[in-house]
């Protein structure tokens, strides 16, 4: 059992990283397209409008999806959907002159497929990884996501510099097929369903809420997760106009940003995988909002010099740091204590939360960085995320004695 479930694990995982190397490439490529032609916070949030708002529309659904049919064939038919998406476009650019805005319907397109494929793999991964190695399994996947979103803004970057866009956008295809390959020649059995009932959408609905609700200790550090990323969020943006309008670099420079959030990523992966063993999830969860607050208000009051930027790039190895000594705990917490067959849509309704937050917090974000400075919104960032974390902390604290995490 415990070699066989490694050996899944493995297969899909490599199918998973050529598609996330392929994707990160390509928003990479996107988003620095987009940021060089028009320099404008305004666009930067409409293109991160564009990659949210399609989770906030779909995921209920998707998490519906994900629990009444079966979870590999969803993110089979999510990777194809997106690379697919994505050869349109490339073909598109190739025959056509086409407007710089016209890279938010891509990217709208790959949220679509996103939102559909995250919950259904999350839910996935406990039909056959044991319940005690969630955390370790956690901490490989999130290592090889963050050795593919390492890789792929160098890749973008090389290939940005070598190729024109369509070219680009084509690795997105090839990945995909590859993970859809990977993924379709292992075997996961569906989950079992204890109850057979004609589907009811809100019924369904109500059930995923209700294991929420259920739940005091996760409800509040849900709701302080989405608090926290209204101010968080919108950081992911700003990133390439940090180092292109403020410290005034190149592509090379932001995708150097970018591997270094990803190495920040892997680094603690790394430890969670092999070294660190958590019990204390939800508490651990906490103090990874808490870094992220914290470093996050000091890459806002850094002076736009070269030297600064050297600090701004480590800032943001110590922000990709503490994200997944958030998300980790997270998502193994609620891995092994949610059934199986209500998990689809209780990773739908987080994505739900984030992809609401997204939205709200460029609505507010996008002006504030247009009036007074991208670092400026590090600052309110990294300052509103500490606070709010620390008040929930101190909540949480209260109704530990109730909750065993």
């Amino acid at each position: 059992m415990n070699k066989s479930w490694k050996q899944k694990f493995l297969t899909i995982s490599i199918g998973q990283m050529a598609s996330l190397i392929g994707s990160s490439a390509v928003q990479f490529s996107l988003i620095w397209w987009i940021a060089s032609e028009t320099g404008s916070p305004i666009m930067m949030g409409l293109s991160g409008l564009a990659a949210f708002l399609p989770a906030t529309l779909l995921s209920p659904a998707a998490g519906i999806a994900a629990d009444r049919y079966h979870r590999k064939y969803i993110c089979i038919l999510a990777d194809l959907f997106i690379g697919f998406s994505a050869m349109v476009f490339a073909v598109l650019l190739w025959k056509y002159d086409m407007p710089v805005w016209t890279a938010l319907v891509v990217l709208f397109c790959r949220s679509v497929g996103n939102a559909f494929h995250q919950p259904a793999f999350q839910a996935m991964i406990p039909q056959f990884v044991p319940a005690d190695e969630l955390v370790q399994a956690g901490g490989w996947n999130q290592m090889l996501a963050s050795g593919s979103f390492l890789l792929g803004p160098a890749l973008g970057a090389a290939l940005y510099a070598s190729f024109t866009l369509p070219v680009i956008l084509l690795t997105d295809l090839i990945g995909a097929v590859i993970a859809s390959i990977m993924l379709g020649i292992v075997y996961i059995a569906p989950v079992e369903k204890t109850v057979h009932e004609k589907h009811n959408t809100l019924r369904e609905l109500k059930e995923g809420i209700d294991v929420f609700r259920a739940d005091k200790a996760l409800i509040l550090l849900i709701a302080t997760e989405t608090l926290c990323m209204i101010f968080y969020l919108p950081l992911s943006s700003f990133y390439p106009l940090m180092t292109s309008d403020y410290f005034h670099a190149s592509a090379w420079h932001g995708s150097a940003v970018e591997v270094l959030y990803a190495m920040g990523m892997m680094t603690t992966a790394f430890l969670f995988g092999n070294i660190i063993k958590v019990k204390r999830h939800l508490s651990v969860s906490y103090f990874g909002l808490l870094g992220i607050g914290v470093v996050s208000a000091i890459g806002g009051i850094l002076p736009p010099k070269m030297w600064a930027w050297f600090i701004f790039a480590f800032i943001c190895a110590v922000m990709g740091a503490f994200g997944n000594v958030h998300s980790i705990p997270l998502i193994a917490y609620m891995q092994t204590t949610i059934p199986a067959e209500k998990m689809g849509r209780a990773f739908s309704l987080i994505a739900l939360a984030a992809s609401l937050s997204m939205p709200l917090g460029l609505l507010i974000s996008s002006p504030v960085a247009e009036k007074v400075g991208v670092p400026i919104w590090f600052l309110i960032s990294g300052t509103g995320t500490t606070i709010i974390t620390l008040i929930s902390l101190w909540i949480h604290h209260k109704i530990a004695n109730q909750v065993d995490d």
